[in-house]
C-alpha cells in the first residue's frame, strides 16, 4: 500500500499527507518539500506552538524539515538534540550523523530521556546536561570509528574497487539494451508510448494484458502496483538520480516485470522452437544455444545467474558472448523459388538431444568459471568479515568482561548494580551468539553449488549477402596497426575482440582507459557500427574511440582517430541490417589523420 501510494503521488497527484509510515520503506526524494512534524499534546494549538524549523537534510531542491513544539518538555529536548547534532555535523563535515543518531549519543538512552521529559522523571536541566556532550578530539575519533571512516580509509583497496567498477561498467547490461528491449516488447503487447524531445519516454497507455498480469496478488506483493500511465520514464539510474521526478524503470519495476512476464507467456514456445537470424558481418553459419546457469550458496540463496551462449558450426562447440544476438538481423521469409513456386526452405533448428550432453558440458564449464569468480569475491569478503566483524565483536566482549569485573567488585561492596550486571551479561551473550552466527554465515556463504545449466532456446545464424561484410585478413591487419599505434603512444593495449564487448581493444595509460573499436578497409569506403558497438559508444562517450584504417590492404595505410563517435559523427541508421552506417566523407572529415608508414 505504501508503494502504491508513492506511485500515485509521484505520477498523478501533487500533495500527500501521511503518517510516519511514509518514512519507512518508500522513497520520497522526488518531493519538492517534505515536512515531518511532531503534534503537540493539544492539536488545537498547533499553529501557536510550532517552534523553530530544523532543516536536517537536503538534496538539490528537496528539503526535509522537522517542526518541533519547543514549548513542550519533549520539544525542548528535541531542540537541544538537533542543536547538538548540527554541531557534530559541522565538526565532522558529514551529514551521516543523522543516520546513526543512537550511536552518536553512545552511552545515552535517547528514548528513555524523552520518556523522562514527558513523565517529569528528571528535570529538563538534568536531561539536557546528558545530551550536552563535549565535542572534543577523543569524541570525534570515536564517532569516526562508528561511521566506519577510520576502517575505510585504512583498509579499503581503492585500486581494486576501481577495477571492479570498470569491469562492471564494461560487462553489465547497460540501460540502452533494457530500453530497446522494452520498447520492442511493449509495442508488441499493444502498449503506446512516445519519445519526448529530450529522449525520455512517456508511457501513454498500458495494454490490457499487462494490467491483468499486474493485478495478480503475488505480483503486487513482489513488485508493487502498476499505474495507468507514466509521464517521464528513464532506464538510466544516473539520469533518474539527477531528476527525481522521473520514473526509473529497471528490473523489479512493475512496468518492466509485467512486460517480461507477457513476453515469457507469449513467446516461450517460439523461443524453444528456435528462430533464424542473419549475420551482417558474414562470419557465422551455425547454431547458438542459450543456457541459464545458476549458482547457490549454503544458505540456499542464489549467489548468481548467468546467461550462456554456445555456438555450434556443425563441427565444434565454443562459448560466445550472448550479447552477440544484438548484432544479428532477424531473418525475413525468403523469396519464392521461380520453379517450385514455394519459399526456399530455411534450415530447421535441429533437435538438441544428440548434442545436449556436449552442449551442457560446455555450458557447465562456463558456469564453473563463473562460480570461481563468485567464490573468489566471497572468499575476499569472508576474510574481511573474519578480520573485522569477528574481531570487533570479540573486542566488545572483552570490554564487557572488564566492566563486569568492576561491577561484581562494586556489588561485593554493597552497591545495587544487579540490573546493570544482568543487562551487560545479556549483552555479552548476544555478542557471543552473534560471533557464532557470523562464523556459520561465512561458512555457508562460501559454500557454492552449481546446478546443471538449463537449455532456454536456440537460433540458427546464416551469413548475410552484404557488400560490407567483413574481410578477416583486412580486419586482422587493422588490429595489428591499431595495437602498434597504441604501444607507440605509451599505452598498454589488450585485444578483447573475441569477447564481443562492443569494442576491440582496451588500452590503458596513467589512469586513462580507451575503449577502441577498429574498422579497417582494404582501400576506403563507408563503415558500419553494430548495435552493440553503437550502444557502448553512447555509454562510454569520451572514453570510446573509433580507429579507422584506410588502405589497410596496401603498404601505405592511414589511421583516422575519432573520439566519442556517438556524439561527433553523423550516422545513417539501418534498422534492417541492425547497423549504423557512417559515410566515408563523414569519418574522413571528422577523424584525426595519422600517417602510419
Amino acid at each position: 500500500e505504501r508503494i502504491a501510494a508513492e506511485k500515485i503521488f509521484k505520477n498523478q497527484t501533487e500533495v500527500m499527507v501521511a503518517t510516519e509510515a511514509a518514512g519507512e520503506g518508500i522513497n520520497l526524494q522526488f518531493c519538492h518539500i517534505m515536512i515531518n512534524y511532531d503534534i503537540p499534546w493539544n492539536p488545537n494549538r498547533l499553529e501557536q506552538r510550532m517552534g523553530r524549523i530544523h532543516r536536517y537534510g537536503q538534496q538539490k531542491d528537496v528539503y526535509m524539515f522537522n517542526l518541533v513544539a519547543e514549548d513542550t518538555r519533549e520539544g525542548e529536548v528535541f531542540s537541544k538534540l538537533f542543536d547538538k547534532l548540527e554541531e557534530i555535523r559541522q565538526a565532522l563535515g558529514k551529514d551521516r550523523v543523522f543516520d546513526i543518531i543512537g550511536d552518536i549519543f553512545y552511552g545515552k538512552n535517547l528514548y528513555q530521556l524523552i520518556i523522562d521529559a514527558v513523565t517529569t522523571a528528571k528535570t529538563i536541566d538534568e536531561i539536557i546536561s546528558e545530551i550536552d556532550i563535549a565535542i572534543d578530539k577523543e569524541y570525534l575519533e570515536k564517532i569516526r570509528e562508528i561511521l566506519g571512516e577510520s576502517l575505510a580509509t585504512r583498509h579499503i583497496d581503492y585500486t581494486r574497487i576501481h577495477e571492479m567498477a570498470q569491469k562492471a561498467k564494461e560487462y553489465r547490461l547497460i540501460p540502452e539494451y533494457v530500453e530497446e528491449f522494452f520498447k520492442r516488447a511493449f509495442d508488441k503487447a499493444g502498449g503506446k508510448y512516445r519519445v519526448r524531445k529530450d529522449g525520455i519516454l512517456s508511457i501513454e497507455s498500458i495494454p490490457y494484458d499487462l494490467k491483468v498480469i499486474a493485478e495478480d496478488v503475488n505480483f503486487k506483493q513482489k513488485f508493487g502496483t502498476l499505474i495507468g500511465s507514466y509521464s517521464r520514464v528513464t532506464f538510466d539510474k544516473e539520469i533518474a538520480f539527477r531528476n527525481p521526478e522521473f520514473e526509473f524503470v529497471s528490473f523489479g519495476h512493475p512496468l518492466l516485470e509485467a512486460t517480461l512476464q507477457w513476453v515469457g507467456k507469449n513467446y516461450a514456445e517460439s523461443m524453444q522452437r528456435g528462430a533464424i537470424f542473419e549475420d551482417p558481418e558474414g562470419r557465422l553459419k551455425g547454431y547458438i544455444y542459450f543456457f541459464e546457469g545458476e549458482v547457490k550458496d549454503g544458505t540456499g540463496s542464489i549467489a548468481g545467474k548467468k546467461l550462456i551462449a554456445i555456438y555450434y558450426d556443425g563441427k565444434e562447440c565454443k562459448p560466445v558472448n550472448p550479447a552477440l544476438i544484438w548484432d544479428l538481423k532477424p531473418s525475413s521469409p525468403q523469396s519464392p523459388n521461380p520453379e517450385s513456386r514455394t519459399p526456399n526452405p530455411e534450415p530447421r533448428i535441429p533437435n538438441p538431444e544428440p548434442l545436449l550432453e556436449t552442449l551442457q558440458d560446455h555450458a557447465y564449464m562456463e558456469i564453473k568459471r563463473y562460480k570461481d569468480e563468485l567464490l573468489q569475491e566471497r572468499d575476499r569478503q569472508a576474510k574481511i568479515k573474519e578480520k573485522y566483524g569477528i574481531s570487533s565483536l570479540q573486542g566488545l566482549i572483552k570490554d564487557l568482561d572488564y566492566e563486569l569485573v568492576e561491577l561484581y567488585e562494586r556489588a561485593d561492596r554493597g552497591e545495587r548494580v544487579d540490573i546493570v550486571i544482568r543487562n551487560k551479561a545479556e549483552r555479552k551473550k548476544h555478542y557471543e551468539k552473534a560471533i557464532e552466527n557470523l562464523k556459520n554465515a561465512i561458512e555457508r556463504e562460501t559454500n557454492l553449488i552449481i546446478s546443471m545449466p538449463k537449455l532456454l532456446g536456440a537460433i540458427y545464424v546464416k551469413p548475410a549477402l552484404d557488400k560490407m561484410a567483413s574481410d578477416e585478413e583486412i580486419e586482422k591487419r587493422g588490429m595489428e596497426i591499431a595495437m602498434e599505434y597504441e604501444l607507440s603512444q605509451g599505452r598498454t593495449p589488450e585485444d578483447v575482440s573475441r569477447e564481443n564487448l562492443g569494442f576491440d581493444i582496451r588500452s590503458k595509460a596513467d589512469g586513462e582507459i580507451r575503449y577502441i573499436e577498429v574498422k579497417a578497409r582494404a582501400m576506403t569506403g563507408d563503415i558500419a557500427l553494430t548495435t552493440n558497438e553503437w550502444f557502448k559508444a553512447k555509454r562510454f562517450k569520451e572514453q570510446y574511440w573509433l580507429y579507422i584504417i584506410e588502405n589497410a590492404g596496401t603498404s601505405n595505410p592511414t589511421l583516422y582517430l575519432i573520439q566519442n563517435p556517438a556524439e561527433n559523427l553523423q550516422v545513417t541508421e539501418k534498422i534492417e541490417t541492425v547497423r549504423f552506417i557512417i559515410k566515408q566523407e563523414e569519418w574522413k572529415n571528422k577523424g584525426v589523420k595519422n600517417e602510419i608508414y
